[in-house]
């Protein structure tokens, strides 16, 4: 079944963004499978802009030229390297398509007018100018667009956006060219319940709202980068998780419907990349919190959930709070710096955490989730560490070792593999 079941047309010709990620073209034979299905889309009537990404391991590659280079290579400098990557696939693809008879014309970040902040290596994206890619459509051509990157107002310096920046140079372009639907190809074919790897009964969904995705990917699911996602939904671009191995019907990311109220929770998601940072005995009063959480932010660190536990004579405090594992050792430095400043006892540090979640717009209108994913992980000797909450969300963080048993019993106690689909 075509991905077109998703498609509203907004014109006569629907104008349809593609994305295919490092697997899909990963050699120059998945390359020109892809430049097939692009070439298919085109002759059902449709103008096509695919955005890709480095073939895998590229990225890597280029990475370990740097450090062979230098210890500690400029951001600036690793930007015009890692680039390189995406242009390589972009030129690629353009050829096979050509080679295929369709004309196709291949662009940079800078070329199809994709313009960010000047933050090297983890760019935002400011504003796309899309003239030239509707300008390049209207010539007949497949626009073949280097995903990841682009360029700084004025220096037009080349800036790289981050891990997953292809799936978010693919959504906005879809918002810049007001296309009808962004297709992500990958080396899944769609989003499930949860991570099959760890549940072989998880069910993929037939669509998801945007909350609920941005919720999964934030939490630890990999199917979509969050900020890729926040721009969907930010800007209302219809969004289709599919493979690029076979033609399976993928899942439609899209504005909530009541239908998906229906379904109390969609997913359960689980993220590995935690570390728990306590601090004994804080003073208990008024500008404590403030100072620590500005020094740590200050620093660029990213908290998730944050617990305080004031003693019973009121006057001391124990805060706990997490952030990724890849920051855990600038998170503790500079919380250990700022906790001797404040006054505290000492700071302790735990790696072997995991987050476990359960997520699904029906929240809203339903009662007893909290309670029966307490419950559950009681039942099978899964201690609670930390909690957090949102309208569609639960979260938990618990022992390392218990994660995958965590993800299947709530995954069966929320009758994920066998309810009605969305």
């Amino acid at each position: 079944m075509s991905g077109e079941v998703f498609l509203v047309r907004r014109r006569n010709v629907a104008l349809i963004v593609q994305k295919y990620g490092g697997t899909s073209v990963g050699n120059v034979e998945r390359i020109k499978a892809v430049a097939e299905r692009v070439v298919r889309t085109a002759k059902q009537g449709n103008q096509v802009v695919v955005v890709v990404s480095a073939m895998s391991g590229e990225t890597d590659k280029l990475i370990g030229l740097a450090h062979q280079v230098s210890s500690s290579p400029p951001e600036r400098e690793m930007d015009m390297l890692l680039s390189s990557g995406e242009r390589v696939t972009s030129a690629l693809t353009a050829m096979a398509v050509e080679a295929l008879g369709c004309k196709a014309k291949s662009m940079t970040g800078r070329q199809a007018g994709i313009i960010t902040d000047k933050v090297h290596t983890k760019a935002r994206i400011e504003r796309i100018s899309g003239e030239r890619i509707h300008k390049a459509l209207r010539d007949g051509n497949i626009v073949v667009i280097a995903g990841f990157q682009g360029v700084t107002e004025g220096e037009t310096d080349v800036t790289t956006l981050g891990r997953g920046g292809s799936d978010l140079s693919a959504v906005a372009v879809a918002a810049a060219v007001g296309a009808d639907l962004c297709e992500i190809y990958t080396d899944v074919d769609g989003v499930y319940t949860t991570d099959p790897n760890i549940v072989p009964a998880a069910r993929k969904l037939r669509k998801i709202s945007y909350e609920e995705m941005l919720e999964l990917a934030s939490l630890g699911a990999k199917v979509l980068q969050t900020r890729s996602v926040e721009f969907a939904m930010k800007y209302n671009v219809p969004v289709v998780v599919r493979s690029s191995f076979n033609d399976n019907p993928g899942t439609l990311v899209a504005e909530e419907d009541m239908d998906m109220e229906n379904v109390v929770v969609s997913g359960v998601a689980y993220d590995k990349n935690q570390t728990k940072i306590t601090i004994v005995d804080l003073p208990d009063k008024p500008g404590i919190a403030a100072k620590l959480f500005d020094t740590i932010a200050g620093a660029n660190i990213v908290v998730d959930m944050i617990v305080q536990n004031v003693s019973s004579d009121g006057k001391s405090a124990d805060i706990s709070f997490t952030v990724p594992k890849t920051d855990s050792r600038r998170a503790l430095e500079v919380t250990e710096a700022v906790s001797k400043e404040l006054g505290a006892k000492r700071v302790d540090m735990r790696e072997d955490i995991s987050k476990v979640s359960v997520v699904g717009v029906g929240m809203r209108t339903h009662s007893g989730v909290a309670s029966q994913m307490f419950r559950t992980l009681a039942e099978h000797g899964i201690n609670i560490m930390m909690i957090s909450t949102s309208e569609i969300k639960v979260s938990c963080v618990i022992d390392l070792k218990f994660t995958e048993l965590a993800v299947r019993v709530l995954h069966d106690a929320f009758g994920l593999a066998a309810s009605a689909g969305t």
